[in-house]
């Protein structure tokens, strides 16, 4: 079975949330069983082509059910919570690889 991808971007409404979100990240998400990494920041891009955003998670999952499991995962709340009150705007994408 393959794994799957989630991908957060966000666009904050503070310039200082991106350090309290990594730090949130890192503190929480590798507690939840099938996640296998987490990676996040801002972006280093010399392109300019955010689109507004100003940080991304990637979360890498053993397979999609660890994902549907994560959703609702007490580890995960705290994050949740921190990026839905200090962004003004957030895409998830997910895959399967």
């Amino acid at each position: 079975m393959a794994g799957t991808t989630h991908v957060v971007l966000v666009e904050w409404n503070d310039a200082g949330a991106s350090a309290e979100a990594d730090a949130l990240c890192r503190e929480h998400l590798p507690r939840i069983d099938g996640v296998e990494s987490v990676r996040s920041g801002e972006s280093v891009s010399t392109e300019g082509l955010e689109g507004g955003f100003d940080w991304m998670l990637v979360v890498r999952f053993r397979d999609r059910a660890a994902l549907e499991g994560y959703l609702p995962h007490e580890e995960h709340q705290p994050v949740a919570a921190f990026i839905g009150g200090a962004s003004s705007r957030v895409v998830v994408f997910d895959i399967d690889d």
